[in-house]
């Protein structure tokens, strides 16, 4: 059966997931990928019964995934019928306060990135910073720089991947080095391959509704060294989230309510995007039913949602049974909890399809409505596995068996994971995110630029008779259609984007469907630019309060404003600092001619975007040269600060100098104004190796959408989290 792939998808699984010979030439169709991962898995029926009909199992499979009702994560796709064989996406590693323990998770975090997975770690066990170390009558050097050491170890590994690696660092708000931890991402050069996120416990946020303080632990002793003020500390969270996105935070307490496994230990981490919380050495099988494709007629096809719910348990069940593990203790975790997260995709495009807004009642109740469906269907079905191929190996001591439910495979069957690159290959929404624009540009290989319109908002326009290409044109540019009064009221309505969505409605959907997930979900809370401290704080006291496990939020443009510290009154002051220049970087040189001779200017990219300009002239010494070197010091020291290029160029075009000249019939004024043609004339085209943070893609150039936790393509599948 051919997949209806839209060329954009067609492009993403030619990039990342089709098979590829010695000479990197494609050997695989998107059929024949569907084809290989459908028998790969199917296979595992015959190890639970001799006589199973694997042929129609495979031919279930298949049809799940060619008619885009269901994929699964990208491992799978990927990896299943290939020689590699890993299948899972996340992964939990337990850290103890020893050098044997830091170190041989170290080990396997590089096995596991090798693999393509992502891993989650706390590190709340670690003595904290300038604590004792008796077997060398020395001091600890704390969490967060054994943090910086694993962050180099992905740096490392991570260069020759299919798949980037990715962790999440995890610390308790009740450890000594909270405040450093709140920190540790507001230098913008630090722990780039870390997600971070607090353990916000019970007590604290008890002792944060009291407005009182609360006790700091040791945890090589267990013992209270200090208190708190939980307001002060809850404050310092809010602030850095306000100015770099970072930390998000994880409601640890309430993760642990919901541990279906609790004898076997409290869940302390989660993966690299916050959905699943794991025990140690666990590692859980993803994905992700396509709401997009569950409508017809106006309403929610439930006969087609049941039976899609039906074949994704089985398919991810028998993942776990084909999956080649990085770790022999891993595939013991995982195949004694059997935990898989079936979630959902295209939801934003489900409500379109319904005709409901996304900032409406009438959402929240969708999302209940299906996530509770889903939740109940995927439990049944479990349970079903469960009578023919036994209860997941851990299953007494379980909630469900001290509930005196008989049957259960799978510990947990419900996540909201990232759907980054599989929502690209289903042509739908990123999971339960609203849309990231109504129509955007898309790069292609030969540098053309294709504006492409979301299909559900071009049907209705042609319907409505609104169309035209100029209106594209103009909605692709802006990305929303605020402002825009030609287009019916109702219209407008029913497609605001993400930064349209107010974040109180963002945090609203991540509660309704989170009621009905057996582990968390994954969601971005958007803010605009102008949205204040207080707006920030309000999102994460409601997540709180409407059941949430954890919440990450970004406001547009964070990443690049100055730091905000406390000045010695206790004021709030403005400090810029610029981020360190990494060991490599990469740019291009141009030569341009001016009065004083030939110019050379070099113009240098690290992972954050442009970050330095050296000029030499084509003579050397005097004091022309002494100045144009401390021109490129002045403009990189502002680049790495934060400043953007067309302010600097604003500053130096124009400048005059007695010796003006021409260069393809274009006046060059001085060695200043040189620099700045230069700037002019490549920011906009020549370096596409820019930063995910400013929002272009460092892989294709296209705009990067701040969602699920992170930073991904739209266009060609890239993300900053895997």
């Amino acid at each position: 059966m051919k997949l209806p792939l839209t060329p954009n998808a067609r492009t993403v699984l030619e990039k990342r997931y089709l098979k590829k010979d010695a000479d990197s030439k494609i050997v695989e169709t998107p059929e024949a990928m569907v084809e290989r991962v459908a028998r790969s898995i199917a296979e595992a029926d015959a190890l639970f019964d001799s006589g199973a009909d694997v042929a129609k199992t495979e031919k279930n499979f298949s049809t799940l995934m060619s008619n885009l009702w269901f994929l699964p994560n990208s491992p799978t796709l990927m990896n299943a019928g290939r020689r590699l064989g890993q299948l899972a996406a996340c992964f939990v590693l337990p850290i103890e306060d020893s050098m044997d323990s830091i170190f041989e998770t170290l080990k396997n975090t590089a096995k596991i990135h090798k693999s393509g997975g992502g891993t989650g770690f706390s590190f709340s066990r670690i003595r904290p910073e300038k604590d004792m170390v008796l077997s060398t009558a020395g001091v600890s050097s704390g969490p967060i720089s054994f943090m910086t050491v694993f962050d180099v170890a992905t740096e490392t590994v991570k260069q020759g991947g299919t798949r980037r690696g990715a962790n999440m660092g995890v610390l308790r708000v009740d450890h000594p080095d909270i405040e450093a931890f709140i920190d540790a991402k507001n230098d913008l050069g630090r722990l780039n391959n870390f997600n971070i996120s607090v353990a916000l416990t019970t007590a604290f946020m008890e002792a944060l509704a009291g407005g009182t303080d609360y006790n700091l632990v040791n945890p090589r002793t267990g013992q209270a060294v200090s208190r708190l003020s939980a307001r002060k500390l809850f404050d310092h969270i809010v602030r850095s989230a306000w100015q770099t996105g970072e930390p998000g935070v994880i409601f640890i307490d309430r993760i642990n309510e919901n541990n279906r496994t609790p004898h076997l230990g409290e869940i302390e981490a989660t993966n690299p995007c916050g959905e699943q919380p794991l025990l140690p050495y666990e590692s859980c099988t993803l994905g992700s039913i396509n709401l997009a494709r569950m409508v017809k007629g106006g309403d929610i096809h439930w006969d087609r949602l049941k039976r899609t719910v039906k074949d994704a348990v089985h398919f991810l069940d028998n993942v776990i049974e084909v999956n080649r593990y990085p770790l022999p203790v891993i595939e013991e975790m995982s195949k004694g909890t059997r935990k898989i997260g079936l979630g959902v995709m295209g939801f934003a495009d489900m409500l379109i399809g319904l005709g409901i807004p996304y900032d409406s009642e009438e959402a929240v109740d969708a999302g209940e409505r299906v996530m509770a469906f889903i939740l109940m269907q995927s439990r049944k079905v479990s349970a079903a596995l469960a009578k023919t191929r036994g209860n997941f190996p851990f299953y007494e001591g379980s909630s469900f068996h001290d509930s005196s439910t008989p049957y259960m495979r799978n510990a947990t069957t419900t996540t909201i994971a990232p759907t980054g690159t599989i929502s690209i290959i289903a042509g739908t929404s990123s999971g339960i995110e609203p849309l990231f624009a109504v129509a955007h540009t898309r790069r292609v290989l030969d540098g053309k630029e294709l504006s492409e319109i979301h299909p559900l908002f071009l049907k209705m326009a042609k319907k409505e008779g609104f169309y035209s290409k100029a209106l594209v044109e103009r909605i692709a540019e802006a990305g929303t259609l605020k402002g825009f009064e030609e287009i019916p009221e109702p219209v407008r309505r029913l497609f605001r984007t993400s930064h349209d969505i107010s974040p109180e409605w963002h945090v609203r959907i991540q509660a309704a469907f989170q009621r009905y997930t057996d582990n968390a979900v994954s969601k971005t809370v958007n803010f605009p630019a102008e949205a204040t401290i207080e707006d920030v704080e309000k999102v994460y006291l409601a997540a709180y309060e409407q059941g949430c496990k954890g919440v990450t939020i970004y406001r547009y443009g964070s990443r690049h404003h100055q730091v905000l510290s406390l000045g010695k009154e206790g004021e709030e002051s403005t400090r810029i600092v610029p981020r360190p220049r990494p060991v490599r970087t990469r740019g291009l040189t141009e030569r341009i001619s001016t009065g004083c001779g030939k110019l050379y200017v070099t113009v240098n990219t690290d992972e954050n975007g442009l970050c330095e300009v050296f000029a030499q002239m084509g003579k050397t010494g005097g004091c022309a040269s002494s100045q144009i070197e401390a021109a490129g010091r002045l403009i990189s020291l502002a680049l790495r600060s934060g400043v953007k290029a067309e302010a600097i160029i604003k500053q130096l075009i124009g400048i005059r100098c007695p010796s003006p000249c021409w260069q393809n019939g274009k006046i060059v004024l001085s060695c200043p104004d040189a620099i700045a043609q230069v700037l002019k004339n490549i920011t906009a085209s020549d370096l596409t190796e820019k930063d995910p943070m400013t929002g272009v893609c460092p892989e294709c150039g296209s705009v990067l959408a701040h969602e699920e936790g992170c930073m991904v393509c739209r266009a060609c599948g890239f993300s900053k989290c895997s």
